[in-house]
């Protein structure tokens, strides 16, 4: 079975995300340590592996030194994994007879199989599975509220109205320290584009958090996405099934959004997803930013401007952040087939499998990588599908107007607004000319075209 060095690095990204937390104290860091020894993780071969404490206290020293890079494997060397089929067997004389220990069960194991993993491996397993006395589950997130804005964002998905005969979801990020919505977005569908791209817009207008929390949903578990987060550097926390804390926040919001906007979409001129998104932006920043929140006390925006104004991510590093990747084999003719379309490469990779990275809104721009080296592009031969299979384009459909557009008035109200500032600013000379749907204290995302923002 063939397995990417990408895919290896996310999954050791995976394993220790928790643990590379700045917030953590040494001891916390050890509890969160340990616990992910005793557990088993996914590895991408498929298979259930244990994980030394050795080894992840070396991936976190590898990470905080180089990064995402420092993660991948070396191409000669193998992670060594324990056979599924003998941990089952170990499970099953467990349970057959509870007073056996690891070492009991290792030796009955050599003896029917004549190997099988160590006593401390088994021992692991059966912890994890509750077959030993629990060490009762340690809570190791911290805060109920986040201590500053941008250290913890959460991520949800809230299905909505059917607009223009399709189904409508939104993704939204909130910040948990102001509750203010750092990027959303209205999509057909909760895949893992609408996740990137709602963190994209984000990430753009308001900076890069330093985790963020998601449930364990397709589209917030993809590849697109930790592989973002990896690149961006942002610690990405999955709640447990069956688990949800620290949800509450971003359900509140939810409910505020169907209080206050859903509930008014029926009666606007709103005949396609773009509108939709456009009407939300509106009340987002012109309502929902400058009402006072009941628990903090101050509006969403107050409360996060309040720390000054955060780093601003280098364009050409979030590009690359979210980009997406596909493996293929290069055939005897020196090409490449990717959804329909067919790509020269370079000769010398016949019969090669090299790993083609591209923006899913564009692909006739692919680089080719080989054991995670760029070695040109694709050039392409025959191009029949533009853009990624997920990237499904919106249709139109007339709405009938009604007498009062709640949502069309908070928007007018909205550009009013902004056309009034730039055009005091730009009387001072204080501005350069800015397109008129730019959201005033956000950055410049509501003019980045589909094929640069996810």
């Amino acid at each position: 079975m063939f397995i990417k060095n990408t895919d290896v690095a996310l999954f050791r990204y995976m394993v220790i995300t928790n643990a590379i937390n700045p917030a953590l104290t040494k001891s916390q860091r050890g509890v969160v340590v340990r616990d992910l020894a005793a557990r088993l993780h996914r590895h991408p071969s498929g298979s259930n592996v244990t994980i030394s404490r050795h080894t992840i206290d070396r991936w976190i020293r590898a990470y905080r030194t180089g990064g995402f890079e420092a993660l991948l494997p070396d191409p000669h060397a193998r992670m060594p994994t324990t056979p599924q089929e003998l941990l089952d067997l170990g499970v099953a004389l467990k349970k057959e007879e509870p007073a056996r220990t690891g070492t009991q069960v290792a030796r009955l194991i050599v003896a029917q199989e004549g190997n099988g993993p160590s006593a401390r491996t088994l021992q692991r397993h059966f912890a994890r599975l509750g077959l030993v006395g629990a060490r009762g589950a340690r809570a190791v997130f911290g805060r109920f509220e986040a201590a500053a804005p941008n250290d913890r964002w959460t991520g949800d998905g809230l299905h909505g109205p059917i607009v223009a005969g399709t189904k409508t979801v939104l993704v939204a990020y909130l910040d948990d320290h102001s509750r203010l919505v750092a990027g959303r977005r209205w999509a057909p569908t909760e895949d893992t584009l609408a996740a990137c791209r709602a963190l994209r817009r984000g990430v753009q207008a308001r900076g890069v958090p330093k985790s963020v929390y998601l449930d364990n949903g397709s589209a917030f578990s993809s590849k697109p996405l930790m592989r973002a987060c990896a690149v961006l550097g942002i610690r990405l926390v999955h709640s447990r099934p069956g688990k949800p804390e620290g949800r509450g926040k971003i359900e509140r919001f939810f409910r505020t959004v169907r209080d206050q906007f859903l509930v008014e979409v029926p009666h606007g001129e709103i005949n396609s997803l773009e509108a939709l998104n456009d009407r939300f932006d509106a009340w987002i920043e012109s309502v929902y930013h400058h009402n006072v929140h009941s628990e903090t006390g101050a509006t969403p925006l107050e409360r996060f401007s309040a720390a000054g104004p955060q780093d601003v991510v280098d364009q050409s590093r979030l590009r690359d952040a979210f980009l997406w990747s596909e493996t293929r084999m290069v055939t005897k003719v020196a090409t490449v087939s990717l959804w329909s379309n067919t790509y020269e490469v370079d000769p010398s990779l016949v019969g090669r499998r090299v790993e083609l990275v591209f923006d899913p809104f564009d692909l006739t721009d692919i680089d080719v990588r080989l054991d995670d080296r760029s070695i040109g592009v694709a050039i392409p031969h025959v191009i029949r599908t533009h853009v990624h299979p997920t990237v499904k384009e919106p249709t139109s459909e007339d709405v009938e107007p009604t007498r009062i557009d709640y949502l069309g008035l908070v928007a007018n109200r909205h550009e009013d607004k902004h056309k009034a500032v730039t055009g005091e600013l730009k009387y001072f000379g204080l501005v350069e000319t800015k397109e008129p749907n730019q959201i005033p204290g956000q950055l410049e995302i509501a003019d980045i075209n589909e094929s640069e923002a996810l």
